[in-house]
């Protein structure tokens, strides 16, 4: 019988760590999985998480992403304390409207790779699920240092998740932030 659970799933520790090497090709990397349910079309998801320069619009971390070639992009992302760390990534799977997967090049500053899955979900539009494995700069200390910082990409992709669902559900990202009208408002 098989088991479609998501490997991040697994309660065997040695299949989540090879799962995370076989993606990453690290030993040490970090396997990391999240889901949500997007009440939207999958060709409409998909669509809007391929275009790669529209993911720092619910990807608080990223600054910002530069396509250099259908499949290959530059990603210059947030770290803790303020630095900005830098990578190529490179497209190694592809099936239109259901799957992208991806993988860091050599010498990214975070090498990382993953896949983000779009499936119907029927009445209540699309599963997403998205699964990353990471090797965390100064490895156990990095991990912990940036989840501090709340940078930590198990942190960030199930926020991140919850604002591409608000954005594809209501068109905006709900937040607790002051607008310069809502402040300008408050002083009159």
């Amino acid at each position: 019988m098989s088991d479609d659970a998501p490997l991040t799933t697994s309660k065997n520790a040695q299949v989540r760590q090879d799962s995370a090497e076989d993606l990453i090709g690290i030993e040490s990397a970090d396997l990391i999985g999240r889901t949500v349910t997007i009440n939207r079309p999958r060709a409409e998801l998909y669509a809007y998480w391929r275009d790669f320069e529209q993911l720092p619009t619910f990807m608080d971390n990223v600054e910002r992403i530069d396509c250099l070639s259908k499949t290959r992009s530059h990603w210059v992302v947030k770290a803790p304390a303020g630095a900005m760390v830098e990578w190529d990534a490179e497209i190694i799977e592809e099936s239109d409207g259901e799957l992208i997967a991806w993988r860091s090049a050599e010498g990214a500053d975070v090498p990382n790779s993953g896949r983000v899955e779009f499936r119907d979900a029927g009445d209540r539009g699309t599963i997403v699920t998205a699964t990353i494995a990471y090797d965390p700069p100064a490895g156990t200390l990095g991990k912990l240092i940036a989840k501090l910082f709340q940078r930590e990409p198990a942190i960030q992709a199930r926020r991140d998740l919850r604002r591409f669902k608000q954005l594809m559900e209501t068109g905006e990202i709900a937040t607790a932030a002051w607008t310069m009208a809502q402040l300008d408002e408050e002083k009159a």
